[in-house]
C-alpha cells in the first residue's frame, strides 16, 4: 500500500433503477466534492443499458460500467471494485448523500495495518416525518445508524455497504462481495455482513466505525410504515438464518446474540418505562414495537430454518 499520508482511493456507487435518478445524482455529486478527493468515481448499472447511457451523457467525469454478474447487488458493487486499481476502494449506495468530509474521516483508521474496512455514521433523511412508534434500536431496519452501536470511533464487527471502505488487497483475497447472497426483490440478504465476517477471518483483521464520517440516507415514505418494518424483520431473520450456514461452525453471530440479549431488552424497559411516567403513550407503542420486531424475525428464522431442513427432500 502507498504511505498513509496519500492513499488513492475510488468510489463505488452500484443503480439500477432511473426512478433513483435524482438521488443518484445527489450521491454522485456528493463523491465528486469530497475534501479529499477520490482518484475515480465508478457507476455501475444493474442490467439497465438505457440508464448507463444516460449516466455517461450526464456525468462525463464518472465511469460507468454495467453489471458483469447476475442482477443484484452485490455483483454490481463487484464489477465496479474489480474495475478499480486503487489500494482503497469505498461505496456509496444510490440514494446517499456523503458529507464533503465523510472521506478523509474513513481513510482515517488505515493508520493501523490491521484494519481490513471501515464504515461511517449513517443519518436518516426521512420523506415526512419519522415515525414516533419507531425504536432507535430499531433504525438498522432502514439502513441507518442505531442506538447500540458505538458513540466513537472504534472497532465493530461489520458496517454497511451503503457507507464502507475497504482494501483493495483484503476484498480480493475473499472473492467480493458473495454473488447471489444479497437485496434483490423482497430478499433481504446481509451481503455487507458477510462480506465483513470474511475479510476479517483471511489474516485476522478487523472493521472500525468511525460515526463522524458522515452520510444522508433517504427514507421513503414507503418505508416508515408498521408493516415495512415487520416485513424488514422478518427477511432479516431469513437472511440471518441464511448467513449462518455460510460461516465456519466455530464462527458465532455474537454480534446478534448481544444485541437480542442487552440492546432490545433495554429499548423495551425504557420506553415502557417513560410511558408509565407520563412521557407519551407513543413510548408503550415502541415498546410494543420491539415485541413485534423479535417476533417477526424468530419468523422468519423459522421459516428459514424449515425451509433448510425441507430442501434435501424436495425431489
Amino acid at each position: 500500500m502507498e504511505p498513509f499520508g496519500n492513499p488513492a482511493v475510488s468510489i463505488v456507487v452500484p443503480t439500477h433503477t432511473e426512478r433513483r435518478w435524482a438521488s443518484l445524482s445527489r450521491t454522485i455529486r456528493s463523491a465528486q466534492h469530497q475534501t479529499y478527493p477520490a482518484g475515480e468515481v465508478v457507476v455501475v448499472v444493474d442490467h439497465n443499458p438505457a440508464m448507463a447511457t444516460r449516466v455517461r451523457q450526464e456525468f462525463p467525469g464518472v465511469t460507468v460500467l454495467e453489471n458483469a454478474y447476475a442482477r443484484g447487488a452485490s455483483g454490481n458493487r463487484n464489477t465496479g471494485a474489480f474495475h478499480t486499481r486503487t489500494p482503497l476502494i469505498a461505496f456509496l449506495d444510490d440514494d446517499t448523500v456523503a458529507a464533503p468530509t465523510w472521506l478523509q474521516g474513513l481513510i482515517m483508521p488505515f493508520r493501523d495495518p490491521r484494519v481490513v474496512g471501515a464504515g461511517g455514521g449513517i443519518i436518516p433523511n426521512w420523506e415526512g416525518r419519522r415515525p414516533r412508534w419507531w425504536p432507535d434500536e430499531l433504525l438498522w431496519a432502514v439502513g441507518v445508524s442505531y442506538t447500540g452501536m458505538p458513540t466513537s470511533t472504534a472497532p465493530i464487527r461489520n458496517v454497511w455497504s451503503a457507507s464502507m471502505i475497504v482494501r483493495r488487497d483484503a476484498f480480493l483475497a475473499v472473492g467480493g462481495f458473495r454473488t447471489g447472497f444479497g437485496k434483490l426483490g423482497d430478499r433481504n440478504r446481509p451481503e455487507d455482513t458477510e462480506l465483513c465476517l470474511r475479510m476479517s477471518a483471511v489474516n485476522g483483521g478487523h472493521w472500525m466505525y468511525v460515526p463522524d464520517a458522515v452520510i444522508d440516507h433517504e427514507v421513503p415514505r414507503s418505508r416508515s410504515t408498521f408493516a415495512f418494518l415487520m416485513s424488514r424483520c422478518y427477511h432479516e431473520g431469513r437472511g440471518k438464518v441464511q448467513m449462518a450456514g455460510l460461516l465456519p461452525k466455530e464462527q458465532k453471530l455474537g454480534a446478534e446474540a448481544d444485541y437480542l440479549k442487552r440492546t432490545l431488552p433495554r429499548a423495551f424497559v425504557r420506553g415502557l418505562a417513560h410511558a408509565l411516567m407520563g412521557r407519551g403513550g407513543f413510548h408503550a407503542l415502541r415498546a410494543v414495537t420491539v415485541i413485534a420486531a423479535v417476533l417477526a424475525a424468530a419468523w422468519g428464522g423459522g421459516v428459514e430454518a424449515l425451509a433448510g431442513v425441507l430442501e434435501p427432500t424436495a425431489d
